[in-house]
């Protein structure tokens, strides 16, 4: 038999061309010619099929069609999005993808549906893919870190960061696995680190379980990285799910967690480890028969916690939670009758309320007074399964405290101490350098009941639902017992009480339709949708308490409006001319209304067509509409949704004097989200929009040119957009807090372990809901302006902008923190730095930061995409003539 090495080689053949179908052609080609005649049609659903099928069996087409199938696709799925048709929407998505798997943008488009859609891992993933294909793609990185903040909540990294959290949790496992419990489970792992402390301590077996998709997908890489992967079994899993032995071989001796947040148990802790006491954990006085003359009896670490509080005064607090003020911009609040916050411990409250929020206090600003000593409130065993179980079932505990200062009782603080085992614990308290911040139970104290030494507050404590409530329910003086959570006479004559009488709810008529106007409904289309959630009592979320308290920012709205409505647009329809000179967009987009307006004090004498319309777009809950509306010749819209809080301002409208006819809800007039809105009327346009443009966390709003656009072409002449412009202000900082909240910090805080390059892809650099008044920082710079965003004209703004700081302090560049002034025309403007401002700060943290020496130039690079603020720095070598210049780019 031959070698079949000595067997010839055959020649290489020639590919043969693919033969010509003349039928296939044939339906390639009417079926593009269909899909574009459906196009220009707007039947988006079938352009989308005929797309398919070209493109299916025409691959060679899918360059020259790539743009018009995207935007059928993009249109075909907001048709069925307006439907409902979820599941459809998705299926096309899939199938787009099918075709263009590299397409960063149709991967960005889908991910979008699903954030909103409330599947955030699903559509991280999908903007992490856009991003790897086109990493300077601007929507896809503004989507990621969106959806990196829900995903990876910024606590992580101050936890991994504190080192010495870590090593006492390190301590105690290895003491436990000494000790012979060697088996171990983790629950809610996050990242791994105290499975693999575990593992380092010499545990035989260890098993990890986490809900969150990207959490879980996160561990396995950390766990893989630090060579563990054999050894640590991680389960994408809720633990309550998990049983033996279908997900786990047999009950550990350990379970090791931290499934613990601000208040002890909001993270579902007691629920979690009753189930692993009953079916994961093994029970008292069971010896492991696999490891001989061993015993172990299955333990928890944390074994326990203790948890203290007191009650503090705080202005900050206060002003977010209940309303302090009687008149705000020249309306009496008499009306409004019991607004609040939505955090609540009160026996009316319903399951939309929260029981507490969380504060640190170290950073509140204005600071807080403590009104009482520490209490403790409760003492939980973990590693007493029966205790455990009677938690809910525990008596309600009164407790009367001594108050030791004089002050307003505006909430209690809560934290605790988790003991790790009987030598080493933890403490969340506000005087320890931790990374918890503390729970904070308001007070609603409708009527500012002032304590003072002598007196006692009375608190209850109860763990219904397996939450911790705290309420304080009275304080007693002399004897005399009144409860804080509803109004009474004050606890001394002598020291003042408001008891508001509410209005009864007028009976409103139903607003009659107006004509149509394409480009209103697009302008009040672009409002974010708020939940249709039924509420069982009339609250208003923290940021629109505080905002009702702000007085400066309605007073300076006040002034704007009363310029315009009786000044401005008076001249203009008098003089048949423009008080200032009119903007482009303003002038092309109507004719000036020449009709004489005369002020008069009731509204049954003036016309219809000499009134002034005024539309507020504001976010959430606003009294601007109102305010513009008590003039007799204004006709006011505004865009507040939920019922009850159009009953509010109906009634503050009857209390005020404002006839019914003169304020409308914008959003009534639609029949569902999808309907055309309608215009005041067929000849007027508006006379001014009012913009919502900063967002409670100190980012721009989302479409905010967008919305500025169209408003600029919605106005008569002389009519106006409020705010007129915005100014950004920044300052260069050297903060070692921003750069613990934003990143990990190598590996020496994570006790060795590689965690930081992981976690850090989901690193956000601009850190937002920030307290720049008590932010720990040094001051590295004068601050500057960065930006200037013109809502008037806005064809006149840039994108980019260099700008030159000069540094008076040597240090590093960590962080930009930046913040707003709010220009509502020529002369009023707001702060969203100020001390009574409802609105955060931001920062932009430097990756990685710049060494700067007193006096040197730094040129910061500002950019601005949609509501993404970006900035780079570096040191600038060429000689200023001035304290700063700016360089700009026109979009």
């Amino acid at each position: 038999m031959p070698n079949a090495s000595t067997r010839p080689k055959r020649g290489r053949r020639t590919r043969r061309q693919p033969r010509e179908d003349p039928a296939r052609n044939e339906l390639v080609s009417r079926s593009l010619e269909s899909a574009q005649q459906c196009l220009f049609n707007q039947d988006y659903g079938t352009a989308f099929v005929h797309y398919l099928l070209v493109l299916n069996l025409a691959p060679m087409l899918k360059d020259f069609a790539r743009e018009s199938f995207r935007f059928t696709l993009f249109k075909w799925a907001d048709e069925l999005d307006s439907v409902g048709r979820i599941q459809d929407l998705f299926n096309c998505f899939e199938q787009a993808l099918e075709l263009f798997p590299a397409d960063e943008v149709i991967l960005n488009s889908m991910g979008e549906h699903l954030f909103r859609m409330g599947f955030r891992d699903e559509a991280a993933g999908h903007f992490h893919k856009a991003l790897k294909l086109k990493p300077d793609y601007p929507e896809a990185r503004e989507n990621f870190y969106r959806v990196a903040n829900w995903l990876v909540e910024r606590w992580h990294f101050l936890m991994l960061n504190d080192r010495g959290r870590n090593q006492k949790y390190q301590q105690a496992i290895q003491k436990a696995v000494e000790r012979g419990c060697n088996t171990v489970l983790d629950i809610g792992t996050g990242t791994g680190i105290l499975g693999m402390c575990a593992k380092k301590a010499g545990a035989a077996e260890v098993f990890a379980c986490e809900l969150s998709k990207t959490m879980y997908e996160l561990a396995c890489e950390v766990v893989t990285a630090n060579g563990m992967k054999e050894c640590i079994n991680i389960l994408h899993k809720k633990s309550l799910d998990m049983e033996v032995p279908k997900d786990i071989p047999h009950r550990v001796s350990l379970v090791v967690t931290e499934t613990v947040d601000a208040g002890l148990f909001g993270e579902g802790i007691i629920e979690s480890l009753i189930h692993a006491w009953h079916h994961l954990l093994l029970p008292p006085q069971v010896t492991l028969t696999f490891k001989p003359n061993r015993n172990c009896t299955g333990r928890v670490i944390p074994a326990g916690a203790t948890v203290f509080g007191m009650a503090v005064e705080s202005v900050e607090i206060r002003r977010h939670h209940r309303l302090c003020v009687s008149e705000v911009g020249g309306l009496s609040l008499g009306a409004v009758g019991q607004l609040h916050s939505p955090v609540s411990c009160t026996a009316e409250a319903d399951d939309s309320m929260e029981p507490y929020t969380t504060e640190r206090l170290s950073r509140v600003p204005g600071g807080y007074t403590a009104l009482t000593e520490p209490f403790r409130a409760l003492d939980i065993d973990f590693n007493n399964v029966k205790e455990l179980e009677g938690l809910t079932s525990r008596e309600m505990q009164r407790l009367h405290l001594p108050v030791t200062q004089e002050g307003n009782p505006d909430a209690l603080a809560v934290w605790f101490q988790l003991h790790l085992d009987q030598e080493s614990s933890l403490s969340t308290g506000p005087q320890e350098d931790t990374c918890w911040e503390q729970a904070i139970y308001p007070i609603r104290n409708p009527d500012c009941v002032a304590l003072r030494p002598g007196d006692q507050l009375v608190v209850e404590v109860s763990c219904r639902d397996a939450y911790l409530r705290l309420c304080s329910v009275a304080a007693v003086r002399d004897g005399r017992e009144v409860r804080l959570d509803r109004h009474h006479p004050p606890l001394d004559p002598r020291e003042p009480g408001t008891n508001p009488n509410p209005d009864p709810n007028p009976n409103p008529t139903t607003p009659t339709p107006t004509p149509e106007a394409e480009l209103c409904s697009a302008l009040a289309g672009l409002q974010t949708r708020q939940s249709a959630a039924k509420e069982a009592m009339c609250v208003l979320e923290c940021s629109e308490i505080a905002l009702l308290n702000n007085t400066h920012y309605h007073q300076s709205f006040r002034r704007a409006l009363d310029t315009l409505l009786t000044g401005d647009l008076a001249r203009v329809r008098e003089n048949g001319a423009p008080a200032d000179p009119p903007n482009s967009s303003s002038s092309t987009a109507a004719t000036a209304t020449t009709a004489t307006t005369t002020a008069t004090t009731t509204a049954t004498t003036t016309a219809d067509e000499d009134l002034l319309y005024v539309l507020d777009v504001s976010e959430g809950f606003s009294l601007l509409s109102l305010m513009a509306a008590r003039h007799a010749h204004v006709k006011a819209y505004s865009s507040v949704e939920k019922s009850r809080h159009q009953d509010v301002l109906r009634r503050l409208a009857g209390a005020n004097g404002v006839p019914e006819r003169r304020l409308e809800f914008w959003l009534n007039q639609a029949e569902d989200d999808q309907a055309p809105l309608k215009r005041p009327s067929r000849e007027k346009l508006w006379s001014a929009i009012i913009l919502d443009c900063v967002e409670t966390c100190g980012l721009v709003r989302q479409r905010l040119m967008e919305k500025a656009s169209l408003a600029s072409c919605l106005l008569e002449e002389g009519g106006r957009v409020f705010p007129e412009r915005i100014v950004l202000y920044g300052m260069l900082v050297e903060s070692d807090t921003l750069l613990l909240e934003s990143a990990v910090q190598g590996q020496e805080p994570t006790l060795g372990f590689n965690i930081a390059p992981f976690i850090n892809q989901f690193t956000v650099p601009v850190h937002v809901f920030l307290d720049f008044s008590t932010l720990d920082c040094r001051h590295l710079s004068e601050s500057v302006e960065l930006f200037v965003l013109d809502l008037m004209t806005a064809s006149a703004n840039y994108t980019n902008r260099e700008v030159k700081v000069r540094a008076t302090s040597s240090g590093r560049v960590t962080a930009v923190p930046f913040w707003y002034q709010i220009h509502l025309d020529q002369e009023v403007s707001v702060s969203t730095l100020s001390q009574d401002s409802h609105w955060k700060q931001a920062a932009v943290v430097l990756q990685p930061s710049l060494e700067v020496h007193a006096g040197d130039w730094v040129r910061l690079a500002v950019q601005l995409h949609k509501s993404s603020i970006s900035m780079s720095a570096r040191i600038d070598d060429e000689p200023a003539a001035g304290d700063a210049s700016v360089a700009m780019t026109t979009s």
